[in-house]
């Protein structure tokens, strides 16, 4: 393709960019690719590309998914290009093509690893085909991002390259049906006991068939939409899983998948069911790439979940972890209350959950929160609820109505003067559930936990 003076422009200011910014000890993840976005709109479409690229995208776990499979990928030798440490959307995206590019344009490695982001699909995938991509799940998300599961499947299934092979969820009934006339692996887990026949989530994003109306038959419900379903009247149902996991053994962190007749066994890195499909899809990514098991299981044991997402460590025999619980996503909050409801022991949990990124610029918007599973934290084995932030009255509120003894409940504008209220007699466990955008704070406030438990007594 004849690239043309504007695409040399570019390219050539954005590396000059980067140099400058990088002197500057600046991030140069963003700034690149829109310059270059600026001076050529069609650049993405002309810069060379590695010969194969798998894309991760998805409401939940994009993250977490892409960092475990760069890290088998690096532990196994393969060299490749990422946007681990930049944007997910178009400019990000285009700032890592041009980092792995010669200053002709010609890309320096054959392999790419990229986080995207759904809503980015129309200025993405007309320009670049994954040869793989993958979609861990899609659910109900902010009202400020992704509200609107159906929206965004269509909007992947109409973007989404006819080339490209599609590693999706197969018990999540709308991320199984993304772009059906393409080539599809899928993967799943078996039954669990702990699996029911109804729902006990607020949030359900399909109750009735995509083809006829119907009211879905479930078979087993996991979470929210995730489980196995099918339609009574027509032959819409949840797909044959690939890659099955028939044996899930939490206690000794081992689980059995299955692919055709073969069984492998895999170590896991975390019990929560959220990371375990992770790491399922990671696995099923780097099979497609042709690692054994051997290879995958012995890289995996050395990983976990990264620090900005779930940490925890033990003070004076009491565990401190934190977890991130995105703001304004009432699935990804569901999961951690229900992960910190089942966990043992007795608990104090600290929410900052206000999305301090959206509050700066005025979001009113507190639907998330009765979407969110605050039942949960009605559990006799929660003694104290710390609730903090812009929007602490509205979380006080909304725990009041989930039923939450109001004696169990500190509700403090400031987050970090709140935590002076923490009691730990009897506790095991101290929960910080943290935003996205809220890092910094979350490190402060578990340091001042830290004291507290130090100098007790």
């Amino acid at each position: 393709m004849k690239k043309g003076f504007k695409f040399y422009i570019a390219l050539w200011g954005a590396k000059v960019g980067t140099i400058l910014l990088k002197l500057l000890r600046r991030n140069a993840t963003f700034f690149p690719g829109k310059f270059a976005l600026k001076v050529c709109p069609d650049f993405i479409k002309k810069i060379d590309k590695p010969k194969t690229i798998i894309a991760v995208t998805g409401t939940n776990g994009k993250t977490t998914v892409c960092n475990m499979i760069e890290d088998v990928l690096k532990d196994n030798n393969h060299d490749f290009i990422d946007n681990k440490y930049g944007s997910n959307i178009d400019a990000g995206i285009i700032t890592t093509l041009i980092n792995g590019s010669n200053i002709m344009g010609k890309s320096k490695k054959d392999l790419a690893v990229l986080e995207v982001d759904e809503r980015s699909s129309p200025k993405i995938y007309p320009y670049l085909t994954p040869t793989y991509l993958v979609c861990n799940n899609l659910f109900r998300d902010s009202m400020m991002r992704n509200a609107h599961t159906e929206y965004i499947s269509s909007l992947l299934t109409k973007y989404i390259p006819k080339d490209t092979i599609l590693i999706l969820n197969g018990d999540d009934l709308i991320a199984s049906n993304l772009a059906p006339e393409n080539k599809r692996i899928y993967f799943g887990i078996d039954k669990l006991d702990t699996d029911g026949e109804t729902c006990e989530n607020i949030a359900k994003d399909i109750v009735v068939c995509p083809k006829c109306n119907t009211k879905l038959e479930y078979d087993y419900v996991r979470y929210n939409h995730i489980g196995r379903a099918h339609c009574p009247k027509c032959d819409f149902k949840s797909p044959k899983i690939d890659y099955l996991v028939t044996n899930l053994d939490l206690n000794n962190k081992k689980m059995i998948l299955q692919n055709e007749e073969k069984e492998e066994e895999y170590d896991l890195i975390s019990d929560n069911i959220i990371n375990i499909y992770n790491i399922l899809t990671t696995i099923v990514v780097l099979k497609q790439m042709g690692l054994s098991s051997n290879q995958i299981n012995e890289s995996l044991k050395k990983q976990k979940i990264v620090d900005t997402r779930y940490s925890e460590e033990v003070v004076d025999n009491i565990k401190i972890i934190t977890h991130l619980s995105k703001g304004m996503n009432p699935i990804a909050c569901s999961r951690v209350f229900d992960y910190v409801r089942k966990y043992k022991g007795n608990k104090v949990v600290i929410l900052l959950l206000d999305d301090l990124h959206e509050a700066v610029n005025g979001s009113e918007n507190i639907a998330w929160q009765y979407d969110t599973d605050y039942e949960f934290l009605n559990d006799e084995s929660i003694k104290q609820i710390i609730i903090a932030g812009a929007r602490y009255l509205d979380g006080y509120v909304r725990l009041l109505i989930a039923g939450v003894d109001k004696e169990k409940i500190v509700y403090k504008r400031d987050e970090i003067a709140a935590i002076d209220y923490l009691k730990l007699d009897g506790i095991d466990t101290v929960f910080i559930l943290h935003d996205l955008y809220a890092m910094e704070l979350k490190e402060t406030a578990k340091k001042k936990v830290e004291v507290m438990v130090r100098n007790r007594g």
